[in-house]
Formats: C-alpha cells, structure tokens, sequence
C-alpha cells in the first residue's frame, strides 16, 4: 500500500457543483494512505457536492483559495461535476493556485471536468491527458493531446475521465503523491 505518512493533499473545489464521489472517493484514498487531505475552496463554510444532478451532502471547508499557500502542500486533487470546475476556472485565487502546483512541480491529480481549470491555468500545453469526453475539444485547442482511457498518467500530472475510472485514478494519484 502507497504511505502518504506526513503529505498534506489539497482537494480544491468550488462552492457547488462538486460531483461528491470524484471527491469523497480519493478523499478516503489519501486517508487510508496515511496523508491529510484537505478541502479549499473560494468562500469559508460549506460546500455542496452533487450525485449528478441531485444535491448530495455538505462539506465543511478547510481554507480558501486566499488564504491558501502551494507552498504547505505535496499535491492537489481537482474533483469534476460540470459546475464545479466551471465555477472555478472564473476565480482567479483558484487558478492561481491550480497553476501554482505546476509552476512547482507538484503533481496534480484531475478527473472528469475538471481539466477545465488547467485549461484556464494554462498548464496543459504539450501534455497528454484525458477528461470527460465533451472537453476533449477544449483540451486540443489549449495544446493538449487527448486519449480516451481510463487514466493517464503524464509526468505530474494524472487524469481520468468518470467516476468509474476513480480505482485506478485513486491508485495513479497516491502513487503520484507518494513519490
């Protein structure tokens, strides 16, 4: 089993939208793991994640974007939803610190519609990587090549397209937070 003894993962999210098992899934992952998981978003309280389009439950906010430092972090989780990653790409804090991952050589771990923020983030540029298939247009235009596989693995970065991917996207990412 990964040890994650000591890392500290950023999940980040915005206020609602969040599809709740691309975040409770390797939520649990990075617990069982042995590291902390922690959830930052753009306001203080709760978020709202979603089981498609039904709500689903809450989830108490660690830190927001402003407040957040790159810096105390070993990586970031980036969950889907439509909404979520849509809302995110909008708020300056939360790019910036998508983009700070990169700027570190941190690994990022991104799944469904969530490659949308590193669209915005402008870090996707001559990587390969996948998401849920509508974006596959947005990612090439940003200079990304897209496959359709379960997961992808390039450098730094993993992605993986639905929730059925999440066992090997949960497997990628704490091999990727490990190292």
């Amino acid at each position: 089993m990964t040890d994650l003894s000591g890392k500290k993962i950023a999940f980040a999210v915005a206020s609602e939208g969040i599809e709740q098992i691309e975040l409770t899934s390797p939520w649990e992952a990075v617990e069982q793991a042995g590291g902390q998981p922690v959830l930052v978003s753009v306001e203080s309280g709760k978020v709202q994640a979603f089981n498609h389009l039904d709500k689903g439950d809450t989830f108490p906010v660690d830190v927001t974007f402003e407040d957040a430092d790159v810096s105390e972090y070993d990586g970031l989780v980036l969950p889907g939803g439509v909404a979520n990653p849509d809302s995110l790409r909008m708020d300056a804090d939360a790019v910036a610190f998508v983009k700070g991952f990169f700027d570190a050589g941190k690994p990022v771990a991104a799944i469904c519609h969530a490659p949308w923020s590193l669209v915005e983030a402008d870090v996707v540029r001559g990587r390969t990587l996948t998401s849920w298939p509508s974006l596959q247009t947005d990612l090439r235009n940003a200079g990304a090549e897209w496959k359709d596989d379960e997961v992808v693995v390039d450098g730094n970065l993993v992605t993986s397209r639905k929730p059925d991917d999440l066992p090997a996207f949960n497997e990628a990412a704490l091999t990727a937070f490990a190292r």
